[in-house]
C-alpha cells in the first residue's frame, strides 16, 4: 500500500547511510521497516562505499549505520551541513528514531 501524496509532505525524510556486508546496517533497516509500517517517512539509502557515496566516505566509511532525519520539506542531503543534521549512529531503537523524527518535524514547523 502506498502513502498518500498528502501524507508525505508532512513526512520526515530519513537518510540512511550503510555498507555492504554490515550486520549493523541490516538490524538499522529492520528497525527502520518497523517504524515505516506505523509512521511512513521518505527514505534514501546511501551506501557510503559505492560510487555514488563516495562524498560521503570520508565522513561515515566506519560510522555505518548512520541516519539523517529531517523535515521532508528540506533537500537533498549535504556532507557540509552533516554536523547539523538530526542524527543517530551504529545502534540504535525505535523509540530513539521516533524521538529524533518528533524534533524534525517541530523544527519544520
Amino acid at each position: 500500500m502506498r502513502p498518500t501524496y498528502q501524507l508525505l509532505q508532512h513526512a520526515c525524510r530519513i537518510t540512511l547511510f550503510t555498507r555492504a556486508n554490515c550486520s549493523l546496517c541490516s538490524n538499522a533497516k529492520k528497525i527502520l521497516s518497523q517504524i515505516w509500517d506505523v509512521r511512513p517517512f521518505v527514505y534514501r539509502e546511501i551506501d557510503v562505499m559505492a560510487s555514488e557515496g563516495k562524498i560521503w566516505r570520508d565522513l561515515y566509511e566506519f560510522d555505518t549505520p548512520v541516519i539523517h532525519v529531517s523535515s521532508s520539506k528540506r533537500g537533498d542531503e549535504l556532507p557540509e551541513l552533516a554536523s547539523k543534521a538530526h542524527k543517530l549512529m551504529h545502534r540504535f531503537t525505535d523509540d530513539e528514531v521516533k524521538a529524533k523524527m518528533d524534533a524534525a518535524e517541530a523544527e519544520s514547523n
